[in-house]
């Protein structure tokens, strides 16, 4: 470390507690199953549009967090490293339709990705749409975009302030003007072109109460057309299944533009059915393909009548398969038969089948002939991760893109036919990638289950001499946590800390077997895994329990809310971010319904008595020494609503856990993480990354390792 820049000297936990705003505590007691349950702060779920008290409360803790977090000395160094780390060139995977390439691009610190399009692989680019222009706070984002198959127009989505639902437009792309039609009530799902450019197919809810349309539950999704020109009163009812309304239905065209594939489930779980719709004979009944919610199925690509699907039926790492449309799909066909690494992905580009391995939670990508013939592996830069590989069957060309933890995006270019990949986009950065080591080990969670490790750290670094440590989590709903770049972790890794990722069961790194063993009345093992990792990390000395700081977003909030509780003891610091944290109510607002596939249902005593074992904002255990807490929301989150971390911080607030701060910080005009502008996040992560530093005896500089 270069130590000729002044230190910021760590800031130690408060010697007394702080003064919390005082929060109204209510005599509200359900009796589930004949267990009294406590819900003081029930009035904290209310939407902070509708209540004024609850809009208050949120004023009153950002006033007392602020204030301590303005304190903090490694605040303004984390802000201007972080500054610098993200001003670079960055670009989105190239779509190609009509002879246009269509894709994102950000100069480094623009608030929001632009769009452009080339004419040609190598035209020159044009600005389609700059989102930055939306809003004054940079917070409404361009979500969902779809261009046509002429390339012509273009089909986009704005999110307003970090809302899940969208606003659908459509531009045409010569002159760049934006049509009349628009499209409201749109929410999870998939935007696609009616190949002759007519109009487009979409998924929505019905419109909510004006009051309830950010909590209400998500039911009823229908599929729909809507044909340019029109408004969207006159689109046509496609596809709805009324008898049951839990069913989310997403819509697909395929690549023959034939058929419309409509994929339904009832959760988050990979158990879908399918139904195929014959565009060419509109009056003909949908025909159900898949029935039974058992399996996954996801389409590929089709040449003719035979249909390529990635399923796990049978496969629990999952195959490739291919069907006649004109018969049953049992008797679907085996193409590329389950490996012992799980697929991850799968594209039909060029004639050749392009699938995504997960060996380790790393990227490896392999090339089949359609009969299933390995024909080649694509390379790849190194350890991380590679995403795209999408286009057309008859198209040899693609675009991936490559990220690791010390390697930022890069978008390369693939021609299937000749097996070369060659760099489309490259970014020039603020540091070097080569001082940065990044080693993958596997440790015992506590019932002996062999769990990887990524460790990313300044190279040269003695890993024998405890430092500052940031260990993050999620394991759940089949997510892999696979490498990454970040440009906020690298921030905390030159300031010699280490940044490490435990691969929790419950997540998808090792198929069907390794979500199940972490989810359901199996939760508690994505507990004791990351409890096993952070004694692993301090057991080998790479830190210890005094400078061990856990970070999870989302599950991964539940997770670091839960192993706070029952182990306290081995963390200096804590960051549950959207966190899902009152587990006896999660299923009665907006998506939360669909997480039953993973918690189980509040209702259901069986799956009652598990969720309250680990329910963070049931468990918290006053008398007992807390590290330092800091949970992060937005006010406006309508995926996981603000109201579980608001409760959540209010009882620990209240709880007599010692006196390292126990802040919540809520953002403003945000939502659960998409969408955010540039400028909100690096502010939320310099406060995060001071927070932690501060109570793990981190030394921060302002020219870390330079």
């Amino acid at each position: 470390m270069n130590d000729a820049a002044p230190a910021a000297a760590a800031q130690p936990a408060a010697a007394t507690p702080l003064a919390y705003p005082p929060t109204e505590r209510l005599p509200v007691v359900d009796t589930q199953f004949g267990m009294q349950v406590a819900d003081p702060y029930r009035w904290l779920e209310d939407d902070v549009r509708v209540n004024p008290k609850v809009k208050q409360w949120v004023a009153d803790e950002n006033s007392v967090t602020d204030a301590y977090l303005s304190t903090l000395p490694g605040r303004a160094a984390f802000t201007k490293r972080m500054t610098e780390l993200f001003s670079y060139e960055r670009f989105g995977i190239p779509r190609k339709k009509g002879g246009n390439y269509f894709y994102s691009r950000n100069t480094g610190l623009q608030n929001q990705n632009v769009l452009y399009v080339r004419d040609g692989l190598n035209g020159t680019p044009r600005m389609l749409i700059d989102p930055n222009t939306w809003s004054a706070d940079g917070a409404t984002a361009l979500a969902e975009w779809s261009p046509s198959e002429d390339g012509k127009h273009l089909l986009y989505s704005i999110q307003e302030g970090g809302t899940d639902w969208r606003v659908v437009k459509v531009l045409d792309v010569a002159s760049g003007k934006v049509l009349p039609d628009e499209v409201r009530w749109v929410k999870f799902a998939n935007l696609d072109w009616a190949k002759d450019g007519s109009g487009f197919f979409y998924s929505r809810f019905p419109e909510p109460k004006a009051d309830q349309q950010f909590q209400s539950l998500n039911e009823k999704q229908a599929v729909y057309f809507h044909k340019l020109g029109t408004p969207q009163a006159q689109d046509r009812l496609v596809f709805a299944q009324p008898d049951r309304p839990k069913l989310s239905n997403v819509v697909e065209v395929s690549e023959d533009g034939k058929w419309l594939i409509v994929t339904s489930s009832e959760g988050t779980d990979e158990r879908y059915e399918i139904t195929l719709i014959d565009l060419a004979r509109p009056n003909v009944q949908p025909r159900r393909f898949v029935t039974g919610l058992e399996n996954a199925w996801s389409y590929v690509g089709n040449v003719g009548d035979t249909f390529y699907w990635v399923t796990n039926k049978g496969a629990p790492r999952l195959k490739v398969v291919a069907t006649d449309i004109n018969r049953p799909v049992a008797e679907a066909r085996d193409v590329v038969p389950e490996d012992a690494a799980t697929l991850e992905g799968a594209s039909l580009v060029g004639g050749r089948l392009i699938l995504s391995y997960l060996t380790d939670a790393k990227t490896e990508v392999r090339s089949f002939s359609l009969d299933g013939k390995r024909v080649g592996t694509v390379a790849l830069p190194g350890i991380g991760s590679a995403a795209g590989f999408s286009g057309d069957a008859d198209d040899p060309e693609t675009f991936f893109a490559f990220s690791s933890y010390n390697y930022p995006t890069t978008i390369y270019r693939y021609d299937v036919a000749s097996g070369r990949a060659t760099p489309w986009a490259q970014p020039k950065v603020a540091f070097d990638p080569a001082d940065f080591t990044v080693e993958q080990r596997f440790y015992p969670s506590k019932d002996g289950t062999r769990i990887p490790l990524f460790l990313v750290y300044r190279k040269g670094l003695d890993l024998a001499t405890p430092r500052p440590t940031l260990l993050y989590g999620y394991g759940g709903f089949n997510a892999s946590m696979t490498p990454g770049f970040s440009a906020t972790n690298l921030a905390w890794i030159e300031q010699g800390g280490v940044y490490a990722v435990a691969n929790l069961r419950g997540g998808g790194e090792y198929g069907k077997a390794w979500h199940d063993a972490g989810r359901l009345a199996n939760k508690q093992n994505v507990f004791d895994d990351f409890i096993a990792a952070a004694e692993y990390l301090i057991d080998r000395k790479i830190t210890s329990n005094k400078q061990l700081a856990i970070y999870g977003r989302s599950n991964g909030g539940l997770l670091i809310g839960a192993v706070v509780n029952q182990r306290p003891d081995l963390f200096a610091a804590a960051l549950p971010a959207v966190g899902v944290m009152d587990m006896l109510r999660f299923d009665r607002w907006t998506a939360g319904r669909y997480w039953v596939d993973d918690y189980g249902y509040p209702a259901k005593e069986a799956d009652f008595r598990t969720l309250r074992a680990y329910s963070p904002y049931h468990n918290i255990r006053s008398g007992v020494t807390y590290p330092a807490v800091l949970a992060t929301t937005a006010d406006t989150d309508d995926r996981v609503v603000p109201g579980h971390s608001f409760k959540y911080a209010a009882a620990l607030q209240a709880a007599d856990t010692g006196s390292a701060p126990k802040l919540i910080r809520i953002e403003t005009r945000a939502g659960h993480g998409s969408g955010k502008p540039t400028e909100k996040i690096i502010e939320e992560y310099a406060d995060m990354w001071a927070f932690i530093a501060a109570h793990t005896g981190m030394n921060v500089t302002a020219a870390p390792g330079r």
